[in-house]
């Protein structure tokens, strides 16, 4: 009885948690959505830009917030249908947070008309930083990010990053087309490049070559192991091992990952089996392929062969 309160206590603190960085986050989008892009015709990226262009074209009649609503519904639908609710539950409930929070807060955030320096680069730290307190708790705003990660099923050659660039890039040109000015996409660029900063600098800090260490039991080792080399391009080693408490011979999966990969790796273990025992250590630095070179190693010596020929 007291592990099963135990557990819900758990859960419960869990639950409200995720509400708190949600909320915060979504105050923190709709403050940069109200006061910095919308009012000057900028666009920046995903579903958000989208339906800035739509409520600029339909003269503000259209509502930023409800219209991201209604974009997101058919790729929901289709998340849904390839993952079930656990893969969408979060993301809905930050999505209409998030939109919620843009509409109900514009009357209380006049919109800067000021210095474009200013508008780029708070609109930008702040995007990044309530899209960093949302993603912290493992969840999206949907849009773009979803719909890149489920055209990355069906098309594994291609990397998510390539397909959130290519979607964003497109709307981003069709700002220029709808407002008219090739300024609007290029102020959006920055915006986009600043908010993919300050969320990189916020989930995984400033040094790349720092990480992850996860050690992953589980009867299903050879297809979890599969899924992490193919879907992150991540090696993994196995460790031979023996239960003390069974005596039963066993596998262990070694991964180093990058701190941004964790909950993608925590999906794909999840998904193969979820009741693998998992171990994740602080890895203070990563030295080798995928991470820092080794200055002189092989790596650099086959990058300065490449440039003298």
């Amino acid at each position: 009885m007291t592990r099963l309160a135990t557990a819900k206590g758990k859960r419960l603190r869990s639950l409200l948690t995720d509400a708190l960085f949600i909320l915060a986050g979504s105050v923190l989008y709709a403050a940069s959505v109200n006061l910095f892009t919308a009012p000057n015709n900028i666009a920046p990226g995903g579903i958000t830009g989208l339906a800035t262009i739509l409520s600029y074209l339909s003269g503000d009649r259209l509502p930023i917030g409800i219209t991201i609503l209604a974009l997101n519904v058919p790729i929901f639908i289709w998340a849904f249908l390839e993952g079930g609710w656990r893969f969408v539950a979060k993301t809905i409930a930050a999505t209409v947070t998030s939109s919620l929070a843009i509409d109900l807060l514009a009357p209380y955030m006049p919109g800067y008309r000021g210095d474009m320096l200013l508008i780029t680069v708070f609109g930008g730290v702040l995007a990044g930083l309530g899209l960093a307190l949302i993603l912290v708790r493992d969840a999206t705003t949907g849009g773009t990010d979803m719909a890149a990660t489920l055209l990355g099923r069906h098309f594994p050659h291609l990397s998510l990053g390539r397909l959130l660039l290519v979607l964003d890039l497109l709307i981003v040109l069709l700002s220029a087309l709808a407002y008219r000015s090739w300024e609007s996409p290029l102020y959006a660029s920055i915006i986009i490049f600043i908010t993919t900063k300050v969320i990189d600098a916020v989930l995984y800090g400033v040094n790349s070559a720092t990480g992850k260490m996860m050690f992953i039991v589980s009867p299903k080792n050879p297809r979890i192991a599969e899924r992490i080399m193919e879907e992150l391009d991540r090696g993994v080693t196995k460790l031979e091992a023996q239960g003390c408490y069974s005596g039963q011979e066993t596998g262990v999966l070694l991964c180093a990952v990058r701190r941004q990969e964790v909950h993608k790796t925590y999906r794909i273990i999840y998904e193969v089996d979820p009741r693998a025992f998992i171990i994740v250590g602080e890895a203070g630095e990563i030295t080798g392929e995928g991470f820092r070179e080794i200055p002189g190693g092989r790596q650099a010596r086959a990058r300065r062969k490449e440039k003298q020929k």
